[in-house]
């Protein structure tokens, strides 16, 4: 049997690089940084020291490494949330919209 990865339509790219997620609230917009383990065409998985909820807005932006790759601006949603260890998230987000 297929594992799931191997179900997945686009490649997932190994990152492992801070990121800046914006907390979208209806009252103000909260920033905190993230480590961005990986990322695909749809989505990404964040690891934070704290949760949020599922169908959270956010905001995530990926600076690039070099001059000649444009940084990755995106808006989605948390989709998942798994605890790894004691002040360690996964956070899985799905991308609705790219800058």
């Amino acid at each position: 049997m297929a594992s799931y990865d191997d179900k997945r339509n686009f490649y997932r790219m190994m990152l492992n690089t801070e990121v800046v997620v914006t907390i979208i609230d209806d009252e103000v917009n909260t920033q905190v940084t993230a480590t961005c383990r990986d990322l695909s065409a749809t989505g990404m998985a964040l690891e934070m020291e704290h949760p949020l909820d599922i169908a959270t807005c956010v905001r995530v932006k990926v600076d690039s490494a070099s001059n000649q790759v444009q940084a990755l601006d995106a808006s989605g949603r948390v989709v998942r949330v798994e605890e790894e260890s004691k002040d360690c998230y996964l956070i899985g987000i799905t991308i609705e919209e790219i800058d």
